[in-house]
């Protein structure tokens, strides 16, 4: 069979099977939560925050795999981080491009992890990458996970990592209607028992593709961060989390009075497509037993802010819609926290403020801290069980 695509013409994807079809996978597993509970490794120099600030947080793999474990004996549900392409340097100061391959990482973790769902990112359309690769490679982690592995679909929106796989810069909506014909291949061929032949708009063919083994729960979980019309799209078609952003805001107070509309037009987009969506959001949380403490250590982060990194990361051109408008005149303090929106006080005070992201519609929690190993273990002894208590975990 050989077919010309376009975005949803390939197959009915509403038909194509879901890890949500099978009561004992994983991701069914997980969505039982009241609150999905991720980490947002740091696999790239500087974590998620321009600071300098003495910290453990380290990019290397044995740190970010002792986080992982940690995580897991804690109950999370899922790990993943970012894929960036950089020239020398990054983007500067403590963003000084050291990073490890998210993909890389994550497979290497699935033969030492027994319960977490491990979430690869992937630049879809960078390189040499085939959709046949990728259907094979996902296919082979599956199993090697029992069904814990994922893909968060990327596309790139920096003209510099184009430009380092030898492309111009592809125009933001086009992108996604790649993306599209991309995914939908890489989900045939999970789905087919027949060789699949392909030819569509995009660079990549297939004559007579075929994998082997399929996956253990029809596909593996697919993550994808967006906020842009044509992103969100996509992702309601595709994807069963959806990594959002607090659109203009990521002070708390500001950020939770937006959010509630966001999040309910992402899940309207999926229910007109006929599917249900979970939304993900990253919060820096920053916790100490008291306000005091607390208020110190987030005081000590902003003082020792990194003003190398602002100019960095504007030097590289960027069409992402998920952060416009985030910019104001406190943005280098704002890096210097990090995060999507900032969750700060007591033990008490930060579940209080999980409660009202919930109530907004936020159905999942992928944290990040300043400094990772520290900061996880206090999250665990502290503010889970008050999640527990909560109701937000079971």
């Amino acid at each position: 069979m050989t077919s010309a695509l376009r975005p949803g013409s390939l197959v009915d994807w509403e038909h194509f099977p879901s890890p949500l079809e099978y009561p004992e996978s994983p991701l069914s597993k997980a969505f039982n939560q009241p609150v999905l509970l991720g980490l947002f490794l740091p696999i790239q120099a500087g974590g998620w925050s321009a600071s300098t600030l003495p910290r453990s947080t380290d990019w290397s793999f044995d740190y970010n795999r002792d986080l992982v474990l940690h995580a897991e004996k804690l109950g999370f549900d899922l790990v993943f981080a970012l894929s960036q392409w950089l020239p020398k340097g990054g983007y500067g100061g403590v963003f000084n491009g050291q990073a490890l391959d998210s993909f890389a990482t994550t497979a290497a973790l699935t033969s030492v992890t027994s319960r977490i769902m491990l979430i690869s990112t992937i630049h879809v359309l960078y390189g040499p990458l085939h959709p046949l690769h990728l259907a094979k490679w996902g296919a082979t982690l599956d199993h090697i996970s029992g069904g814990r592995w994922g893909i968060n679909v990327v596309t790139g929106h920096r003209e510099v990592e184009h430009k380092m796989f030898g492309w111009e810069q592809i125009e933001h909506d086009q992108r996604y209607e790649l993306a599209s014909e991309f995914i939908e291949v890489v989900q045939r061929l999970w789905a087919d028992d027949e060789n699949f032949s392909f030819s569509g708009r995009s660079p990549w063919k297939l004559g007579g593709g075929f994998v082997s083994p399929k996956p253990r729960y029809g596909r593996p979980v697919l993550v994808n961060a967006t906020g842009s019309d044509a992103g969100i799209e996509f992702a309601a078609r595709y994807s069963d989390l959806i990594f959002i952003t607090s659109p203009g805001a990521s002070d708390f107070a500001r950020a939770i009075e937006v959010l509630p509309d966001h999040a309910a037009r992402v899940k309207q987009v999926a229910r007109n497509a006929g599917r249900s969506v979970r939304t993900l959001l990253n919060p820096m949380v920053i916790s100490r037993e008291t306000e005091k403490e607390t208020w110190a250590y987030h005081d000590a982060i902003v003082a020792h802010q990194d003003l190398r990194t602002p100019e960095g990361f504007n030097s590289h051109k960027s069409d992402a819609h998920a952060w416009k408008g985030r910019a104001g005149l406190d943005a280098p303090k704002r890096r210097a926290i990090g995060g999507n929106i900032e969750v700060i006080g007591t033990p008490e005070q930060v579940v209080e403020q999980f409660v009202q992201l919930k109530r907004a519609g936020i159905d999942g929690l992928q944290l990040s801290f300043f400094d990772f190993k520290p900061d996880l273990e206090f999250f665990g002894d502290r503010i889970l069980p008050l999640m527990k208590q909560a109701g937000l975990r079971l």
